[in-house]
């Protein structure tokens, strides 16, 4: 009996950091706060995938008082934001992205940006990183009404 539950602990610990490790592989953005004040801070990071291209990632935003969003970040260090929610994909060129510039540029290997969209502020900064194949970029999404440290 007891190597029997042996067994299952060994599968049950496997299974939990496999678990782990699959969401930590897919996990593109890391949050800083608990969006408790309405908003969405964090690192978010671009890779190179086996393509050659950058990762994209879609935010889908509905806050309260405020209508559906998408946020996109990337690829590389491109950004739009649309209002509404859509499952197809949006050309970042697009009249309806609220972004102008969208694509943030860098100079001496630094970038920020802010944008000052109608009832939102959105702030994205180069943060560097460790990996070649990947930009790392601090995001802060917030309400136009928060106060900005």
């Amino acid at each position: 009996m007891g190597w029997s539950d042996a067994n299952w602990q060994r599968i049950g610990i496997l299974t939990v950091v496999g678990t782990l490790a699959a969401a930590a592989v897919q996990a593109q953005f890391t949050p800083f706060n608990d969006r408790s004040r309405g908003g969405l801070e964090g690192n978010w990071q671009s890779c190179r995938e086996g393509d050659g291209q950058y990762a994209e990632r879609v935010y889908d935003g509905k806050w309260p008082g405020l209508p559906p969003f998408e946020l996109h970040l990337g690829p590389y260090h491109d950004f739009a934001f649309f209002l509404g929610v859509q499952d197809t994909h949006r050309d970042h060129n697009s009249p309806e992205n609220l972004l102008r510039p969208h694509t943030v540029e860098l100079r001496a290997n630094k970038a920020t940006y802010r944008w000052a969209l109608d009832r939102l502020h959105l702030e994205v900064a180069l943060a560097g990183g460790s990996r070649e194949e990947c930009e790392s970029w601090y995001v802060r999404l917030m309400p136009a009404t928060s106060s900005s440290h």
